[in-house]
């Protein structure tokens, strides 16, 4: 049996004939890997705004933990990118989960010390954690077959939900279990966080072979091209010279500042009407459902339908979502409804945008283009996050969401303008893959 060499593995490559085994090993190392990372970041999202505003005393300055959160993925998207590029998925990943564990220990440390520098320095690190659970839709998409990427990105997606919603609800025993340490209740869930980050980190270390993103290189021819065509600066002018790809960034890039920006500050909105941890944790655990629960839907969606009808969805609902949450005051059962559409938006536009990014661009060039994807949206989500708890100090909550939906009227426009000009070859593409 011929079989494709792997430099960063000591095992051998299968060839096409195994390519099914080997697409469901790696979904279902991908899936464990996902269920782990979505538990730990979401354990400790759950109270990073809150634990912020203890520490620094100001609810102004609360939003700055979720612009940490994506500020730090920001600076660390191109060089996990770049090492992605060179070396496969695995290390990539394996390093961003080893990040999660240091940022939360220095969460941890800040918040004992009562230090706010340290406490968003460490939440920056932390959310390393997240960007390795992004980057894993796109390991999940190197060996799918086109007329199923987007299925292929989406199960993976879809695999966060199991430790995303439990996270938030355990939120509050972890901290009830470290307070006679000394620790801050609120810092609780960074400290179980750090500890399933680092069983995700061995997981991926140990499992994730051969490397899904090396192998796909052999099998497309893509590996014996010279590393200049898998450059970061590569990856910049296939975006440049596709207009789909472009769309597909914006896409994902719009869908995430919005969800961020809303959600980061929606435990504050409500604490001011009365509510209490748990039922906080409740709201959030609900919207991370929006947001993986039904991403096969959306997978499906975008591989029958086209990327571009389901970039039109993620649109409509993320609007719904803005109207329901800003309008809601006092009614906590709206806001669950609307931070319910806004997770389920977000999953609609990057599960398609995903997908169309990775379609629009050449095969050597995907992992610098997928890392520059990363570094688009964890930089406009930072940017959302820094002025998302300014707005709600000195606007308020309905100000916010009003701010959130007027940023999708640009990706409305971009993705009417690209179905115009190629949304009957995206149908047509879909129907004979179909």
């Amino acid at each position: 049996m011929t079989t494709l060499p792997d430099a960063s593995d000591t095992g051998r490559v299968p060839d096409r004939a195994a390519l099914p085994a080997l697409r469901r090993r790696t979904t279902a190392v991908l899936i464990a890997s996902q269920i782990l990372g979505g538990l730990a970041n979401a354990t400790g999202i759950a109270l990073a705004a809150v634990l912020a505003a203890e520490i620094s005393g100001s609810q102004a300055l609360s939003g700055l933990a979720s612009a940490s959160m994506v500020a730090g993925p920001a600076l660390l998207a191109m060089p996990l990118a770049a090492l992605i590029s060179r070396r496969g998925r695995r290390p990539g990943l394996v390093l961003g989960y080893l990040l999660g564990v240091v940022g939360a220990v220095v969460v941890v440390t800040g918040a004992v010390l009562g230090s706010f520098p340290m406490l968003l320095v460490g939440m920056s690190v932390f959310g390393a954690g997240s960007l390795s659970n992004l980057q894993a839709r796109y390991a999940a998409a190197d060996l799918a077959e086109p007329a199923r990427r987007a299925r292929a990105i989406s199960t993976v997606v879809w695999a966060t939900t199991i430790g995303a919603v439990l996270g938030p609800n355990i939120a509050a025993p972890a901290g009830r279990s470290v307070t006679g340490f000394g620790i801050p209740a609120a810092a609780g869930p960074f400290v179980w966080s750090a500890g399933v980050f680092l069983v995700a980190a061995v997981l991926i270390a140990v499992l994730l072979r051969p490397d899904p993103l090396l192998t796909a290189r052999e099998l497309d021819g893509s590996a014996a091209h010279p590393p200049a065509a898998r450059s970061l600066r590569a990856g910049v002018t296939a975006v440049r010279e596709s207009p789909r790809a472009r769309l597909a960034l914006v896409t994902v890039a719009v869908s995430h500042t919005a969800m961020v920006s809303i959600m980061s500050m929606t435990p504050v909105a409500l604490t001011r009407h009365g509510a209490g941890i748990e039922l906080i944790g409740l709201v959030i655990s609900i919207h991370i459902a929006g947001m993986y629960a039904f991403s096969p839907v959306m997978g499906w969606l975008a591989d029958r339908l086209g990327r571009l009808s389901v970039i039109g969805l993620a649109a409509g609902l993320l609007c719904c979502a803005a109207l329901l949450a800003g309008t809601a005051g006092a009614s906590h059962g709206q806001t669950m409804a609307g931070l319910f559409l806004l997770g389920l938006g977000w999953s609609a536009g990057l599960v398609s945008g995903s997908a169309l990014l990775t379609d629009s661009v050449p095969g050597p060039a995907r992992a610098a283009v997928q890392g520059l994807c990363d570094l688009t949206m964890n930089v406009a989500a930072g940017l959302g996050g820094l002025t998302a708890g300014l707005i709600v100090a000195h606007a308020g909550y309905g100000w916010l969401n009003a701010v959130g939906a007027s940023l999708l009227l640009p990706m409305a426009g971009l993705a009417l303008f690209t179905s115009r000009r190629h949304g009957v070859r995206d149908a047509a593409e879909n129907r004979l893959s179909n």
